[in-house]
């Protein structure tokens, strides 16, 4: 799922994308409410965390004019406790208010409750041949066995079914995946996916995720 956090203190908002990068989540971070407003109506987000006190428009007017266009739920993430303040927020259409400081696992907690109450887009189960993804829930079985994966290894499976039978080169994965531009050098990419295969695809006799010579992989039913 797709998260954007639009926070302009640089610490706050990297803490926040690395905490929810771990658990499973593709994160954008935006330091100004014109660049958050810009990435939440050009691209489609699952949640959206919003700080109040942002340089040139502020987290009420970004939540006001997203409203006229997207209907995309919104936590509002501030150091503004006053219950005005909490009032106000709510009634512009946020889904959520959490005041600072706060922490992580309650963040998580609201996170995840938000997601599950909004059934966003892309929340619905993926599914190639016997293997299938509840992102919701964060569970991966195949063949009604349950695969324990790391979080890298779930985003990176995600990504492949989102995009199955799309052949995906290994500078796309590196930058959706790992947030990084794809160095050739390294064989980060084909570790991981290595790893990956190693759990969904060799204990059973039909292989889902496939190499494509040169270029990167393809999740398909063959």
């Amino acid at each position: 799922m797709r998260l954007l956090i639009v926070e302009d203190e640089p610490k706050t908002g990297d803490y926040l994308k690395k905490g929810l990068t771990e658990h499973g989540y593709t994160v954008e971070v935006a330091r100004t409410g014109a660049d958050g407003l810009h990435l939440a109506l050009e691209s489609d987000f699952d949640l959206i965390l919003l700080d109040v006190m942002l340089p040139g428009l502020n987290g009420w007017q970004v939540l006001a004019q997203l409203r006229e266009k997207k209907e995309t739920p919104v936590l509002f993430l501030t150091a503004r406790d006053q219950v005005d303040d909490r009032v106000k927020g709510l009634e512009l259409g946020a889904d959520d208010y959490l005041v600072k400081p706060f922490a992580f696992s309650e963040l998580l907690a609201r996170v995840r409750a938000l997601l599950k109450r909004g059934k966003p887009a892309g929340a619905d189960a993926l599914c190639v041949a016997d293997l299938e993804i509840d992102p919701i829930r964060r569970r991966v079985t195949r063949a009604g066995q349950r695969m324990d994966l790391t979080a890298k290894e779930y985003a990176l499976l995600l990504l492949f079914l989102r995009r199955q039978t799309e052949v995906l080169s290994r500078t796309f994965i590196a930058e959706q995946v790992w947030d990084m531009n794809f160095d050739s050098d390294t064989n980060v990419v084909d570790v991981a996916v290595r790893r990956l295969r190693a759990k969904v695809d060799d204990p059973f006799h039909r292989k889902l995720i496939h190499a494509v010579r040169g270029v990167g992989y393809v999740c398909e039913a063959r």
